[in-house]
């Protein structure tokens, strides 16, 4: 039904794309818009907190990006603008509940840096921007209200990690950290050490099954996140230096080479209270299924032999004649 939804929603973009392009306005920054709506209510201004559904699509309706398909909507602060780049001049034109096509031009946002600017770009064209005003908040009241929000998500995130495991009938050991972990492919190779380079295939996902990172190509399309131009291939770091989220610097130590397993790591080994872009919320406690693929070690220096422990001294005794 979510992914009817969608489709809905994008034939309806597509339906007003022709409409659209006639009746464009301009700014003063040179970006191109249409105001489907024109809600009457007060208008959105410098420091109001905004809650808007994003569609974005190239000129030929390729798209790019959904707020839809990511599951929630983004929140963006008002701010004076700066450049066309940044559409803060067109929120003073709208008011909650508002549906607008932007069309920032594509030479604007390439300006300075014409090497990273894809075939689909050519000069001239433009970004276009489907936006829903969703939610129109003062700023104490966007803080207050995340702040509530976030506390009843820290509240509730253990709850929700063992009714993920026991729901999934997971049988998982735990460290003193906090990490739970489960090993369904054992190996008799030798484990990594702090310092060695690991070699490692992923799926990342949240509680509720929506992944967010994978390595794996076949898992990355089933998950709608593939991307053009990435080399699907088991990401390479140095265990134990911080590259990577606490979780897997500890969860990884104790694989063999060849393992597989599944690590259900807190926030507090990953991302804690900030989260991380629009994918992972904060307090999100994050569920990977890892396969520790190689290691290559450095140089350890040898362990040194344990000491044997030294012989008591016997201490020499008379007996005592007998009178």
């Amino acid at each position: 039904m979510k992914k009817y939804i969608y489709s809905i929603l994008l034939l309806c973009a597509f339906t007003v794309t022709a409409n659209a392009q006639n009746d464009l306005q301009k700014t003063s920054q040179g970006a191109l818009y249409n105001n489907f709506t024109h809600n009457t209510g007060d208008r959105i201004k410098n420091d109001d907190v905004v809650t808007l559904q994003i569609i974005q699509k190239t000129d030929k309706d390729s798209l790019l990006s959904s707020t839809y398909a990511l599951g929630h909507p983004v929140q963006v602060k008002v701010q004076p603008t700066q450049n066309v780049t940044d559409m803060m001049e067109i929120f003073p034109l709208l008011t909650l509940g508002d549906s607008i096509l932007v069309k920032i031009p594509a030479d604007s946002v390439f300006k300075g840096h014409e090497n990273s600017r894809p075939p689909f770009f050519p000069a001239g064209s433009y970004f276009n921007f489907y936006m829903k005003i969703v939610k129109v908040q003062s700023l104490n009241d966007a803080i207050a209200e995340r702040n509530a929000e976030l506390e009843k998500i820290k509240a509730n995130e253990s709850v929700d990690a063992n009714k993920y495991i026991t729901s999934n009938k997971l049988v998982m050991k735990t460290t003193p950290s906090g990490l739970k972990y489960v090993v369904f492919k054992l190996s008799t190779k030798p484990k990594p050490r702090a310092g060695d380079t690991v070699l490692v295939n992923y799926t990342g996902h949240l509680l509720n099954g929506q992944v967010f990172d994978t390595s794996v190509a076949s898992v990355a399309e089933n998950a709608g996140l593939l991307q053009e131009g990435r080399t699907y291939e088991p990401i390479s770091f140095v265990l134990g230096t911080g590259q990577v989220i606490k979780g897997w610097d500890e969860g990884i130590l104790l694989l063999n080479t060849g393992a597989k397993a599944k690590f259900v790591i807190p926030s507090s080994l990953a991302y804690g209270d900030q989260g991380q872009g629009d994918t992972i919320p904060p307090y999100s406690t994050l569920v990977f299924d890892v396969e520790l693929v190689a290691v290559k070690p450095i140089p350890h220096p040898a362990a040194a032999p344990a000491k044997k422990p030294a012989a008591k001294k016997k201490t020499a005794t008379t007996a005592k004649k007998k009178s």
